[in-house]
């Protein structure tokens, strides 16, 4: 007898946002699951970023739902969603720019643990949480700049410690918005990498938006496309990439009927 699929992790149903007259997210419904990566494509302006603030809480849906183990979650704001496990980065750097980079790490790592901010505490005595900080930043290696402001990392630093922070939260949904954006050639590999062995964790589950093509097909099981807000198209890497659609709506090539 063929075991029942395992349920989503996440959904959203017929997830919609309008700004005044426009629709930037058009009745999306896609289910999300344990173990897998889904990157998630489109034009500029296509409405991915959009996409993954209704899910993570940032904005709130003007129709639909978001569902969270079959539970919705849609109404909840977006530190709800975090402690139930959605970890997001952003395309845009989050941080404190003026705590130390292993300040902000720690900050992540105590929320995590649900230990609260005690004024009184001294630095040292959270010894285990500020080593599990410092483990964090040398999966990214930024070990050696912990002692930095966060405002003084180059830009590419600053992604890899926001990459940092959403690892020490230890999500269950981890939420890459363009995770390589703005990163030199050789810092690439360090986010790839950690993406792949979070992957390799079939427990986790992994959303990607991601412009290059080369990072989609490398870590993608699947691929779903936004055009003006709606989802088009939704598969596996090499079907999706090769259709009349993406062709024309995301790479810009014009394929004859």
């Amino acid at each position: 007898m063929t075991a029942a699929p395992a349920p989503p992790v996440l959904e959203t149903r017929g997830l919609t946002i309008r700004f005044g007259g426009h629709v930037a997210v058009n009745n999306v419904s896609c289910a999300f699951y344990p173990g897998t990566l889904t990157a998630i494509v489109g034009p500029n302006g296509a409405g991915k970023t959009t996409y993954f603030n209704l899910i993570s809480g940032q904005l709130r849906a003007s129709a639909g739902q978001v569902l969270l183990r079959g539970e919705d979650v849609t109404g909840q704001p977006a530190p709800a969603r975090t402690q139930r496990g959605i970890g997001r980065a952003f395309q845009l750097t989050n941080l404190f720019p003026h705590l130390t980079v292993l300040e902000n790490v720690h900050l992540a790592v105590q929320a995590r643990a649900d230990v609260g901010l005690n004024l009184t505490s001294i630095w040292s005595s959270h010894r285990a949480l500020i080593e599990k900080a410092g483990g964090y930043l040398a999966r990214v290696r930024l070990d050696e700049r912990g002692a930095l402001l966060a405002s003084s990392l180059s830009h590419g630093d600053q992604r890899k410690l926001e990459v940092a922070i959403l690892l020490a939260l230890e999500p269950d949904i981890f939420m890459f918005d363009e995770p390589t954006a703005g990163m030199s050639v050789d810092e690439v590999p360090v986010i790839l990498e950690l993406i792949h062995d979070i992957r390799q964790q079939k427990d986790k589950t992994i959303l990607l938006v991601e412009h290059k093509m080369d990072v989609v097909r490398s870590l993608a099981d699947r691929i779903i496309v936004l055009h003006q807000g709606e989802l088009v198209a939704d598969g596996e890497p090499a079907a999706v990439i090769a259709s009349p659609i993406v062709q024309e709506a995301y790479l810009g090539v014009a394929v004859s009927a």
